[in-house]
């Protein structure tokens, strides 16, 4: 059971398992065994011990995600990142991105016909760096909804271009309407970086 899904194109730097097992088994040499017929792109770190009732899903207390867009075009981060060439005032992006912590419904930015029962969550952090040729969106939550990272970036790609305002970006997530809100930047830019339990 893994610890949630992701959008089809999108990275994990950080992704949590669990399964039940009631005999004991060499774990270094499983990951070894496991890795050798995993594609390329999975890779197995550490098998750990954890209670019998533990759940890599339902016990996460918070996840969190990088967006990357590249401010210049590089052959060799193509699949990494999104290259954006417009300029981005990326301090008007921070203040609207500060706004995301005043709000609890963020219906706006799921994806319609999804299965929840509740568009709640509960944003800890959402803040932009501008790092060497790189602008990285870094946002932590108790959970998040489908698409929700991608359609926030890109309303707040939107601010930057001063397309919409604070006082929009605002309304958008009090109208919980995902028409009003931007578009969802492409899947290559994101990573699930961390995943926060009690018990690790």
């Amino acid at each position: 059971m893994g610890a949630g899904r992701t959008d089809t194109g999108v990275h994990a730097k950080e992704m949590f398992a669990h399964f039940d097992f009631e005999s004991a088994f060499e774990t270094e040499s499983t990951v070894h065994k496991l890795n050798s017929y995993l594609p390329k792109d999975i890779v197995i770190f550490d098998i750990f011990p954890v209670h019998s009732d533990a759940h890599a899903r339902f016990d996460a207390k918070k996840r969190t995600y990088h967006y990357h867009i590249s401010t210049f075009k590089d052959a060799f981060s193509q699949d990494g990142s999104w290259y954006y060439h417009q300029k981005l005032d990326v301090d008007l992006m921070n203040q609207a991105a500060a706004l995301l912590l005043n709000h609890t419904d963020f219906q706006c930015f799921s994806k319609v016909n999804t299965d929840v029962n509740t568009f709640n969550c509960s944003i800890s952090e959402a803040f932009w760096i501008h790092e060497n040729n790189q602008l990285i969106f870094t946002i932590s939550a108790d959970r998040f909804l489908r698409n929700m990272v991608r359609a926030i970036v890109g309303t707040l790609v939107n601010v930057g271009l001063n397309k919409i305002s604070l006082s929009d970006f605002n309304t958008i997530i009090e109208n919980k309407n995902r028409n009003e809100a931007g578009f969802s930047v492409p899947a290559q830019g994101l990573y699930l970086v961390k995943i926060d339990y009690d018990y690790l």
